[in-house]
């Protein structure tokens, strides 16, 4: 049986803490969201539920036993949004108000009164009200993807505008339809700081503005980028409703206002307002996953570690009690006994304060070590 040396650890000077970021690039095609595993809106990839408040997106039909979870999509607008209403018919209007609700909760926090959530701004700056997202869509991205969070300065989403074909003019206003060849909008959060220097925070982590054109404050702002939560918010104003005025929130796509969405069971047209109050969350989320072209970031797999410097000096670990170390009472490492001691260290234990071995480290090979070397080894444990 082998002889336990302890040797004390210092904590001031044989001990110390790392931490190792990892990255790694994730590319999300649209082609998977919408067309890849069924006709669109439908695809074995696509599950919706019997509550109906959001929908799941996976990589592959999500009945297969290797299907993955990519991210979830859902909607949601304040109650003090032109689409609420107490007199008029909106499906689900408690749902897509407790939406908007809860994301306000956990990201954003309270008002100073505790009484309401705050409200989602396209640049964040919570206290100036002057780019306020009543009407916002939610994605939710997986955990398996994110890992711990989302490089900053990497997310990049680009969506389908539609609005690039005129089929008429009704009361002044182009109505216009989505086609094969729709534009594309990409937002980034190129200028977000990349150390958590200076980084903006809020109650879900710390974030980052999606900024159209350059992608930096030069451009427009059209939603916010969660790092630590994986949650991206997208304000409805992405999509262009024509001009406003009476019920423009539930104005017909026909009356000068995009097509959004195309309910096929229906055959109804939807502007992005009218879809957001009329259609149901599940539609609204078609809508949106047909218009995402791509979403992009690099992911964050945060490592700490100790590491423990294990000093040996020359005067000790030079002998052991192996069974093999000795043949007929003699040393087998030794010729003849003016020889100095020879031994190999093979192991490294890590023992707590009463001599509970609490860690193994195992050498690739054994270590020579003699009365003529001192040595400092190094065990890395990562958590």
């Amino acid at each position: 049986m082998p002889v336990l040396n302890y040797e004390p650890l210092n904590p001031s000077t044989d001990i110390t803490l790392t931490k190792t970021l990892l990255h790694e690039a994730v590319p999300l095609t649209g082609a998977i969201f919408s067309g890849t595993y069924g006709t669109y809106p439908d695809g074995g990839n696509i599950k919706n539920f019997s509550h109906g408040m959001f929908q799941s997106v996976y990589d592959y039909p999500y009945l297969s036993s290797s299907a993955n979870h990519i991210f979830d999509i859902t909607i949601g607008y304040d109650e003090s949004s032109v689409l609420s209403s107490s007199t008029l018919s909106r499906p689900q209007q408690t749902k897509k108000i407790n939406m908007y609700n809860q994301f306000s909760q956990v990201l954003l926090g309270f008002t100073g009164s505790n009484s309401e959530t705050e409200i989602f701004e396209s640049d964040l700056n919570i206290n100036d009200n002057t780019t306020q997202m009543k009407e916002v869509f939610f994605v939710s991205l997986s955990r398996l993807l994110l890992k711990d969070q989302i490089k900053k300065g990497t997310f990049s989403i680009s969506l389908g505008t539609g609005s690039i074909k005129q089929v008429g003019v009704v009361g002044g206003n182009v109505f216009h339809k989505t086609g094969s060849t729709s534009t594309t909008m990409t937002l980034t959060d190129a200028s977000a700081s990349t150390d958590d220097t200076g980084t903006s925070v809020s109650n879900g982590g710390q974030y980052g503005v999606l900024w159209h054109a350059d992608g930096t404050a030069a451009g427009t702002a059209y939603g916010v980028v969660f790092y630590q939560a994986g949650i991206v918010a997208l304000t409805a104003s992405i999509w262009p409703t024509g001009s406003r005025g009476g019920t423009a929130a539930m104005r017909p796509a026909g009356e000068g206002e995009l097509i959004f969405y195309h309910d096929k069971n229906t055959a109804t047209d939807y502007s992005v307002e009218a879809c957001m109050a009329s259609a149901s969350i599940s539609g609204a989320c078609d809508a949106l996953r047909r218009r995402i072209r791509n979403i992009s970031f690099n992911n964050t797999t945060e490592i700490n570690s100790s590491i423990y410097f294990c000093r040996v000096p020359f005067n000790k670990f030079n002998y052991s009690s192996n069974n093999t170390y000795v043949s007929g009472s003699k040393i087998r490492v030794k010729n003849f006994a003016s020889d100095p001691p020879v031994s190999y260290i093979t192991t490294i234990g890590l023992y707590s304060a009463t001599n509970e071995l609490l860690a193994v480290a195992k050498l690739s090979e054994p270590l020579r070590k003699s009365i003529t070397t001192d040595m400092t080894l190094r065990v890395r444990l990562d958590y």
